[in-house]
């Protein structure tokens, strides 16, 4: 494997678990806040993450890599609100698909075509994680502070899924 493209994926490897454990912070605290159909679905998020992580981790050692198993740090262990949880899991997100553009743009570089097609998933997954997280701040800011709001949204939430043909939580 070309060494550009194996330090790249590793360091995509390093996001996907950061990812994980960000979303298994926020399903925490979720939890602690008794807003369980929204940690559920966190704690799905979570666990959708660690597949991208380890999708990734046997590409590289399949194509003859090394795939490095990172040392991560703690994530953030408080949140505001639950609408501050889905802001920051939209800006993770955009982050993340920053990330995958640039593995993508270097794969165009270094001639890598069969990475490219690989990493394809990937930028397809990241339109329907930012889609979902948009569409969940939107209803959000719908319901502002309204508790009876914020009720329905945590039970609805729980009637979303993990695992569609792109791997991103969608309505049953």
């Amino acid at each position: 494997m070309n060494k550009k493209i194996e330090k790249i994926l590793n360091k995509q490897i390093e996001a996907e678990a950061v990812s994980s454990h960000l979303y298994l912070a926020m399903a925490s605290w979720a939890e602690n806040s008794g807003i369980n159909g929204t940690a559920n679905f966190l704690y799905l998020h979570a666990d959708e993450e660690r597949v991208h992580m380890l999708k990734l981790i046997k590409f590289v050692n399949e194509r003859g890599g090394k795939a490095v198993i990172p040392a991560i740090p703690a994530p953030k262990q408080n949140f505001e609100s639950l609408t501050d949880v889905f802001s920051r899991l939209l800006e993770h997100e955009l982050m993340v698909t920053n990330m995958i553009n640039e593995v993508v743009f270097v794969c165009l570089q270094e001639k890598d075509y069969t990475t490219h097609n690989f990493m394809q998933w990937y930028v397809a997954e990241q339109l329907e994680e930012e889609a979902l997280a948009r569409n969940i701040l939107d209803k959000l800011k719908m319901i502002g502070s309204d508790k009876g709001g914020l009720y329905l949204f945590d039970r609805d939430i729980e009637s979303f899924q993990v695992g569609n043909k792109a791997g991103a939580a969608s309505p049953k």
